[in-house]
């Protein structure tokens, strides 16, 4: 069985739109296009390149999607030429409520089922990554549907756009797959499992011996 991954960048309060440019998700008013840019960072750059060439499918929401396709296959050679290449030679499938016309070579369209195509999916590759994709990632996270969620956290606060957990997200435990990192500029790489359980509760005003006396 094939493993999901989610690689998102985000900011200390877990924004997660837009990164790369001003163009590149403008929804909502979001002034902040390309927030990641000043934070090139050498560490993030190897893992990124680590986990690219050892994908085998790409599954991306339809916004990323339409980003990539219009880059990536203008890409296949030159300083990008090694990404460009990887993401020609591999499978794409895109999930929307739609019926988008899907030009890139080696793209498919999933079905509405969300949960069944994920299953199909972990049969049929190794490692499937989701880029990205900030809609597609919250119904997947809602879902359990994924294995590992990797963050790149930047150190900026924007106080809006899309949220990796927004208001209103399912309430679940994750749990740490291995020590954090952290790049030059700041940037801290998380790597987090679903443990399939819910957040539980306990008092920390209390003891065995009774109420805490620095509380």
């Amino acid at each position: 069985m094939g493993r999901l991954y989610i690689d998102l960048f985000t900011t200390l309060d877990l924004v997660a739109q837009a990164p790369g440019g001003p163009d590149e998700d403008p929804s909502g008013g979001f002034p902040f296009g390309g927030w990641q840019a000043p934070f090139p960072d050498e560490v993030v750059g190897e893992q990124v390149g680590a986990g690219i060439a050892a994908m085998d499918a790409l599954l991306l929401g339809r916004r990323t999607y339409d980003i990539f396709a219009a880059y990536w296959p203008q890409h296949e050679t030159g300083p990008d030429g090694e990404i460009g290449a990887k993401f020609a030679e591999i499978p794409k499938y895109v999930a929307s409520r739609g019926t988008p016309e899907l030009t890139w070579r080696g793209s498919t369209l999933l079905g509405p089922d969300l949960p069944a195509q994920v299953r199909v999916l972990r049969e049929r590759h190794e490692n499937i990554h989701v880029i990205g994709s900030v809609d597609l990632v919250q119904t997947l996270l809602a879902g359990d549907l994924f294995d590992v969620l990797t963050l790149w956290v930047h150190p900026v606060v924007l106080g809006q756009g899309k949220k990796v957990f927004p208001d209103g997200a399912t309430p679940s435990a994750l749990s740490l797959l291995e020590p954090p990192v952290t790049g030059s500029t700041g940037v801290v790489s998380l790597r987090y499992g679903p443990t399939g359980s819910a957040p539980t509760t306990g008092d920390m005003t209390r003891t065995d011996r009774g109420v805490r006396s620095d509380v």
